[in-house]
């Protein structure tokens, strides 16, 4: 797998026609993480949808955003409860790893601790359990542009291709994804083996945001644009566009921001309006975007992209 010189380690797909994007698809006043502005003519975009209250683009009247009753994610090197630390370690659940504690059988730089609420340093500190030492398993987390045709899993039985088969060399540790992007499209999904922040993005009181770059077979017209900003209901209840433009003026490529990680949502919204959908493309999640990642390659997060999810949740 050969890795990108520009991005430091990465792993890449063999280049051909699932890892091209032609120009009149790429949208590239998003590329950035930018937010497609939202349009009510299907002309031009507007600042704002016209019939929305002041403020931000689609969004309430005014006021902060309501905090979520989640404490922050902690990040896997600072200081842990021992519990934790002894399940990361795949020893047990935190509630089994309390009754060991409990029970006397775990010991940190050789003393027995009982301590339920005790921390541990794990670059510091030696923990073992029953007399034998544990470490916590590291924590990792990549970011892949899938290519079409790929199934969007760390591997399959059926010997399919799947984005594990991209990244089988990007570390030890066995990674799964954080959510599903369907075979045919293409785009972000991130891989990681820290269960707890894969859990937070995936709760439906963070509602990540989501940009996708959707090729439609035939034109959008306004109406579709405002439909998708009113919202509609579909079997498993009422979705809506957070916001949703043309793409330079083009009413086939539409640029759409959600805030959902329902099944195939995207797709299904637009099908639901009659059209039959070409091409839909992830650019951004939360605040990772496809910069400087090329289709079929992947990388670590940084340390600062890791501290901007974290504090997204």
């Amino acid at each position: 797998m050969k890795q990108n010189p520009d991005q430091g380690r990465r792993g890449g797909a063999r280049k051909g026609s699932a890892g091209r994007r032609s120009g009149s698809a790429k949208p590239s006043n998003n590329r950035g993480g930018q937010r497609p502005s939202s349009s009510r003519s299907g002309g031009k975009p507007s600042g704002r949808p016209a019939g929305r209250p002041g403020g931000r683009p689609g969004g309430r009247p005014g006021g902060p955003k309501p905090k979520l009753k989640f404490a922050p994610v902690p990040d896997s090197t600072a200081t842990m409860r021992l519990n934790r630390y002894i399940a990361q370690a795949g020893v047990c659940s935190r509630r089994e790893a309390d009754v060991m504690i409990g029970a006397g059988v775990v010991s940190v730089n050789n003393k027995v601790i009982t301590e339920l609420g005790f921390k541990v340093d794990p670059t510091k500190d030696l923990v073992r359990v029953e007399g034998d030492t544990i470490r916590p398993e590291t924590m990792r987390y990549v970011l892949v542009n899938k290519p079409k045709n790929f199934l969007g899993i760390e591997n399959d039985p059926s010997g399919r291709r799947s984005v594990g088969d991209l990244i089988k060399n990007a570390c030890k540790e066995r990674i799964y994804p954080v959510d599903r992007i369907e075979k045919e499209s293409t785009g972000l999904i991130l891989f990681t083996n820290d269960g707890e922040l894969a859990k937070r993005l995936n709760h439906p009181k963070v509602g990540l945001r989501e940009l996708y770059h959707i090729t439609l077979a035939k034109k959008a017209n306004p109406e579709d644009l405002e439909k998708m900003l009113e919202g509609f209901v579909l079997d498993e209840g009422f979705v809506k566009a957070k916001e949703v433009a043309f793409v330079k003026n083009d009413p086939h490529e539409i640029g759409m921001e959600i805030h959902s990680n329902r099944s195939r949502i995207v797709r299904r919204m637009w099908e639901h309006l009659g059209h039959k959908v070409v091409k839909v493309d992830r650019v951004v999640y939360g605040p990772l975007t496809k910069k400087d990642l090329p289709r079929g390659h992947w990388r670590h997060l940084t340390k600062d992209e890791l501290n901007m999810l974290r504090m997204t949740t």
